[in-house]
């Protein structure tokens, strides 16, 4: 498969350990990258992008023109991973019309006066459409799993916060997802892997460009401080809510170029796996169209 000739991405099956630490980042590993320079990697990876894209625009259209089904796209990364370049590419051969991204910041006042799934409810991509999760519902297992005291202003019952609580916030999530599945919504989950040695670089590069400073936050380098913890958050996260019905992807992201060729591929795969078609013209429609080009003529 054309796509493991640039990284190697890997779809964590249900009941399995997700082991991100044993998953290598770096493509040096892999047999492509001693063969080939970077340089030609890099070529090759643009030229099956853009495959990819063209197929992915396609796909879309039969998604549009169907209005049967919906695609709901969740891209989870630590900082600096690249989700926003990622979308961006990606998404570049979309016509704007049938897709939509919804970033996820921290909760309103409205919105922790409802559970946590309440705001992503609200986003949901419409049939036809392809809607795009930029940090997602995860966020409440992972950055308040790493950060508990979180929990004490979400206006919860009382109870344990325990493993038990971690637990049931997962199976909500796998029965969110799969009552999505049910109603024609395909789920694509998207873990963007990056090392913590080449965040450490980006970090660097940001601070050291006046056109990327603005990308930076303080808060960004008080969350690297819990880089373990968040390994552990997301290995828990990735295992428990792997499914058959809206499986994760886990996407090594040292290489951007490779990253999202791989994406794009997994996408466009995805989307045409739904076996869509173009609706169908009935005999009545066909006469009716017949008759409107009979009229265009005359005049």
């Amino acid at each position: 498969m054309i796509k493991r000739k640039f990284v190697e991405y890997f779809a964590v099956a249900p009941g399995r350990r997700a082991g991100l630490r044993k998953r290598a980042t770096s493509a040096a590993r892999l047999k492509l990258l001693r063969e080939l320079s970077e340089d030609e990697l890099k070529d090759h990876a643009k030229a099956v992008l853009q495959r990819d894209l063209d197929e992915l625009s396609e796909a879309q259209e039969l998604l549009w023109a169907s209005d049967t089904h919906s695609v709901l796209v969740v891209f989870q990364a630590m900082d600096a991973a690249g989700k926003d370049g990622t979308i961006k590419h990606v998404m570049s051969g979309v016509n704007p019309q049938g897709c939509q991204v919804y970033c996820f910041k921290q909760p309103s006042a409205e919105e922790v006066d409802h559970n946590f799934l309440w705001r992503s409810m609200k986003a949901l991509p419409e049939r036809g459409r392809i809607g795009i999760f930029n940090r997602s519902y995860y966020e409440d297992v992972l950055v308040v799993k790493v950060h508990p005291e979180i929990l004490e202003g979400q206006k919860l019952p009382d109870g344990k916060r325990g493993k038990s609580f971690w637990d049931a916030r997962y199976d909500d999530i796998n029965a969110f997802e799969r009552h999505l599945d049910r109603n024609g919504t395909t789920v694509v989950k998207f873990f963007l892997h990056v090392s913590k040695k080449e965040q450490k670089r980006r970090f660097l590069e940001r601070l050291g460009d006046e056109e990327k400073q603005w990308k930076f936050s303080l808060a960004d380098l008080r969350e690297r401080g819990f880089w373990d913890e968040y390994q552990d958050a997301y290995e828990d996260c990735l295992t428990a809510t792997s499914t058959p019905w809206a499986p994760w992807y886990v996407i090594p992201a040292d290489h951007k170029w490779a990253m999202r060729a791989v994406v794009a591929g997994i996408l466009a795969r995805r989307v045409n796996d739904l076996g869509l078609r173009f609706p169908e013209v009935t005999d009545e429609q066909r006469k009716r169209l017949a008759a409107a080009r009979r009229s265009l003529r005359r005049e």
